[in-house]
């Protein structure tokens, strides 16, 4: 899990608190998003908030280790994509698996990106959006180098960009919303097409 990786193994009852709040936590941001209340979760674990804060320090924390798996098969995607496309098609194909992820997950990966208020500034256990940020990275770094994406795009950029049309179809019944958004804004992404349109209108003597 997310920031487990410098703990010494916890004692079997602390083991079995962590993996309460993880359960309850799963339900709750899947039930009411990334917002969810940290003391209803810690109740829901039966435990309380000082045990609950004492293995996730903030609300980053808490969605670190809830996402962890599945952001690391997102990234994983990533590596295939780039393995078995060209770089263009690569980016965009993982482009759109992030997007579908996304936009599954109730605006939760928008909080995976950014820094939400009550974040532990301290803190340097972002995995989930430092997996994220690097797979995005490498695949637009080998798609502008290739030409089949604008020089101008950061990876910041793409990750605000997925992140925003989440948000924008999360309240909407529309299931494929979020896919046409991503086709729309993939156009903006590709390099400008070096002709330039005939001009319609007439030219009066």
């Amino acid at each position: 899990m997310a920031g487990t990786t410098a703990r010494r193994p916890l004692r079997a009852d602390a083991r079995r608190n962590y993996e309460r709040i993880l359960a309850a936590a799963q339900q709750a941001f899947a039930a009411h998003g990334a917002d969810a209340s940290l003391e209803g979760i810690a109740r829901q674990a039966g435990v309380g908030s000082a045990t609950l804060h004492r293995h996730f320090p903030s609300r980053r924390a808490l969605l670190d280790a809830v996402f962890h798996d599945r952001v690391e098969a997102l990234c994983a995607r990533a590596q295939e994509h780039a393995r078995a496309s060209e770089p263009g098609a690569a980016l965009f194909s993982w482009l759109r698996d992030f997007n579908a992820y996304a936009a599954a997950s109730r605006g939760l990966v928008g909080s995976l990106l950014r820094d939400g208020r009550d974040t532990d500034l301290l803190q340097e256990d972002d995995d989930c959006k430092m997996m994220i940020t690097t797979a995005a990275d490498e695949l637009l770094q080998q798609a502008q180098q290739a030409g089949a994406a604008r020089p101008g795009i950061r990876t910041e950029d793409l990750l605000a960009l997925v992140s925003a049309i989440s948000l924008a179809a999360e309240d909407h019944d529309d299931d494929a919303q979020a896919g046409r958004l991503l086709d729309i804004a993939i156009e903006g992404l590709r390099p400008h097409r070096c002709e330039h349109p005939t001009s319609t209108r007439e030219t009066f003597s």
